[in-house]
């Protein structure tokens, strides 16, 4: 589905990604993980188009088109073309109804299909119920549910996600994780997130990508992030 080569890029003279390599296969869940500031939200951010890169191809693939290079497109092209995103502060409409959000989702990136609308729900059911409640009204954990509908209403091809974990609860990375399986298995939704927490990414990820200072120093199939990996790139102390 997508497939970056020797991808770099900089903030000002700072060089944050030197020459990653990352295929995300179609319907499959690949994590990208690291500790913080290796480069795991700039990687996200220069996939949606949010960030420029330097050098590289990002290449979307689908049968029946030709290979398309996602750098020629702005971030609002990339959306129109199958790619969700949700970001680690989520960017939902905090006055407006759940309804509301899901609407201004909805018209965002020119849908009129109103089955989309009770196909998020038929996902996340609390959200029907709380559909006439502003978001600021809900608990933190209902609010990413919402990021995430806004999110799969448009029904992306590619779902990326930062840090969905970070204040989560036990419970709740339960329910996600069994969406992001049901996203992928049932609806053939290619996903990627970036996330510390490992133990969810080797539950429910299929695939992983570890960042080590901006170079993707490790990846392949999850089975392959075993512990003696994780303490060579991910203890603070290793690389010293």
């Amino acid at each position: 589905m997508l497939s970056l080569r020797a991808i770099n890029q900089f903030y000002g003279s700072q060089h944050t990604l030197w020459n990653v390599d990352l295929d995300l296969p179609q319907g499959l869940c690949t994590g990208v993980v690291g500790l913080p500031g290796m480069g795991k939200t700039t990687l996200m951010n220069c996939i949606t188009g949010a960030l420029p890169v330097e050098s590289g191809t990002i290449v979307w693939h689908e049968a029946g088109a030709s290979p398309c290079n996602l750098l020629s497109m702005v971030a609002e092209q990339r959306s129109r073309l199958g790619i969700g995103y949700v970001p680690q502060d989520r960017r939902i409409f905090s006055q407006l109804t759940v309804e509301e959000n899901l609407h201004i989702a909805m018209r965002a990136t020119g849908m009129t299909d109103a089955t989309a609308k009770f196909e998020v729900y038929d996902l996340f059911p609390l959200l029907y119920t709380l559909r006439k409640t502003r978001a600021n009204g809900l608990l933190p954990d209902d609010q990413y549910q919402l990021a995430l509908a806004n999110a799969l209403i448009t029904r992306p091809r590619v779902l990326i996600l930062d840090e969905p974990m970070h204040g989560a609860g036990h419970s709740y990375a339960q329910k996600l994780g069994q969406l992001l399986v049901r996203l992928s298995r049932e609806w053939g939704m290619t996903v990627l997130l970036a996330e510390q927490q490992l133990s969810f990414i080797r539950r429910f990820a299929d695939r992983f990508c570890m960042l080590y200072c901006g170079r993707n120093v490790a990846q392949g199939h999850v089975n392959a992030l075993d512990d003696g990996l994780i303490a060579h790139w991910m203890s603070r102390d290793a690389r010293r």
